[in-house]
């Protein structure tokens, strides 16, 4: 019976209808969270990071679901577009922490282990945080999740020939990043 509840909710809530706006956050959540999280869990660093950025780029829907637009295409790219603002703001206030308990000196967040694929990963976490958050994501959908080019720019509102320009800018800042780590 409850699911045939959630059924009836689901459709009403994706028609964009301002009746229910609880029933329209559910529906996004049911219909893009995993996505967010896995593009989450490749832009932050701590294990239990991904699931909070997903939280709070819901609660930002949620506080204004009249802001989320409609259309499926649409929603995604508004919800990536918070979350990787949620990202940014995050790792501003980590740079700032870091740099207020370390006196104004940067240190590394964590020891280089010896092993060669922890060291590899290390690595590629540095290289990544020199990229602008833009860029990184851009890297991250391409490269880790196989996203299509076309897609990429749907989601984040640009075309096709912005996004193939930061990915080549990026692949070329990684490269130098990696080249100065080696």
């Amino acid at each position: 019976m409850a699911s045939d509840a959630h059924a009836v909710v689901v459709p009403a809530a994706m028609d964009g209808s301002d009746d229910d706006p609880a029933g329209r956050v559910a529906a996004l959540f049911d219909a893009h969270h995993e996505r967010l999280f896995r593009l989450a869990r490749r832009l932050v660093r701590a294990p239990q990071d991904p699931a909070d950025v997903v939280q709070e780029t819901f609660l930002r829907a949620a506080r204004a679901p009249h802001r989320v637009p409609c259309g499926a295409s649409r929603e995604e790219a508004w919800l990536v577009r918070v979350l990787i603002n949620v990202c940014k703001d995050s790792w501003r206030h980590t740079a700032v922490r870091v740099k207020a308990v370390s006196g104004g000196q940067l240190r590394a967040s964590e020891p280089i282990n010896p092993e060669p694929a922890l060291m590899a990963h290390s690595m590629v976490w540095r290289a990544l945080d020199r990229l602008s958050v833009r860029r990184r994501a851009m890297l991250v959908m391409y490269e880790l999740e196989g996203k299509p080019i076309p897609e990429i720019a749907r989601a984040l509102g640009i075309t096709a020939v912005t996004v193939r320009w930061h990915l080549m800018r990026a692949r070329r800042e990684m490269a130098r990043a990696l080249g100065d780590d080696i």
